[in-house]
């Protein structure tokens, strides 16, 4: 049977009231905020209500009606993390990475990603509930899972995408080989046959790229975070379909150290879900292309990355944390709308 997982508001039995108090004995009332501090945010909208899941001790949500003013609710979306979790990843706890929430045929599905920092034994688990507003999420097991001395890709940062014949696929990846892809099937698992396939990396890596590729990097900069990743420094990967072309957004560089953090982001397009993804000048992001599309102004923020993009309220929406000056490298959530050159690339209002 499928276990629920369900928020702590809708736990009515005393025990799990117990265990779950033992687990979070410091658990604080939800509280409104325009300056929300948040992780790895993507966003979902129903019934008038917009919610960010992100980033937190089992994946933190907020609510708005406007998407200016946000409660943080301080329960988790998990208020049980599936033992499967633990079994697959040695070392990983409760602090769950990198959410992403689609809705397809009716329901509601949440990826998340378990692991342990600058390395790839990892697992992207899979949720599903009705409702948003429920609360209550079935825990549907493992989408994908990297092992360490096996796999070069790291299972973490997933993205839901729907093709134009209504493919469900995942894009996913951090460091390694770089962004992957893979089909699902209609229970958005892996489907049958399929292996990761390469769509993006940091740096051209290949001596066989073609002639429509970076140089070869031969001394790429060492990794500062991770003894285990190596340099190619790419990942969260998003992908959102506009006007004819599926556009992959990825994270460039480094997160997760504040004020010295130097994340940015970067895109490139593709007639087809599966690539090639070129950048302006035809440079294919499987060899180190990209065009940069946002990092740190050194003025508000120092770096900001790992981001999402959705047509909302009528208008094309961009949103991504920033390392905040202002409050000495907090990560805090932005949001800008997104322009379209006439020769159709994305740019910042």
């Amino acid at each position: 049977m499928r276990k629920t997982v369900v928020s702590l508001m809708l736990l009515v039995l005393s025990a799990n009231l117990a265990v779950y108090g033992q687990q979070h004995p410091k658990q604080r009332m939800p509280f409104v905020t325009d300056t929300p501090m948040v992780h790895d945010p993507v966003m979902a909208y129903e019934d008038g209500t917009y919610y960010i899941f992100a980033t937190g001790m089992g994946i933190q949500k907020m609510t708005s009606t406007d998407r200016k003013n946000w409660t943080v609710h301080t329960e988790p979306v998990m208020s049980v993390i599936p033992k499967w979790t633990h079994d697959s990843v040695p070392g990983f706890q409760q602090h769950v990475w990198a959410p992403d929430v689609i809705q397809w045929h009716g329901k509601w599905w949440m990826a998340y990603s378990c692991s342990t920092f600058g390395k790839n034994g990892s697992t992207i688990g899979l949720l599903s509930t009705q409702k948003l507003a429920s609360g209550l999420w079935n825990d549907e097991g493992c989408i994908v899972t990297s092992r360490e001395g096996r796999d070069n890709w790291n299972a973490i940062d997933p993205n839901f995408v729907i093709d134009d014949q209504d493919q469900p696929w995942l894009v996913w990846g951090s460091f390694w080989d770089g962004i992957q892809l893979a089909r699902l099937d209609s229970t958005m698992h892996i489907a049958k046959g399929e292996k990761p396939r390469t769509i993006a990396r940091r740096f051209n890596l290949d001596s066989k790229a073609s002639k429509n590729a970076l140089p070869i990097n031969p001394n790429p900069p060492k990794n500062p975070t991770s003894d285990y990743a190596g340099p190619n420094a790419i990942e969260a990967p998003f992908i959102f379909k506009h006007a004819g072309y599926y556009y992959l957004f990825v994270s460039w560089d480094y997160c997760c150290q504040g004020s010295k953090s130097n994340y940015r982001v970067a895109v490139g397009r593709s007639k087809t879900i599966d690539g090639p993804y070129l950048d302006r000048h035809g440079i294919d992001m499987r060899y180190g292309g990209g065009n940069l599309f946002i990092e740190g102004d050194k003025k508000a923020f120092e770096a900001a990355g790992h981001c999402a993009a959705y047509h909302i309220d009528g208008q094309d929406v961009f949103i991504c944390h920033g390392y905040s000056i202002a409050h000495q490298g907090a990560s805090i959530l932005i949001q800008r709308p997104i322009s379209w050159t006439p020769d159709g690339w994305p740019t910042l209002k």
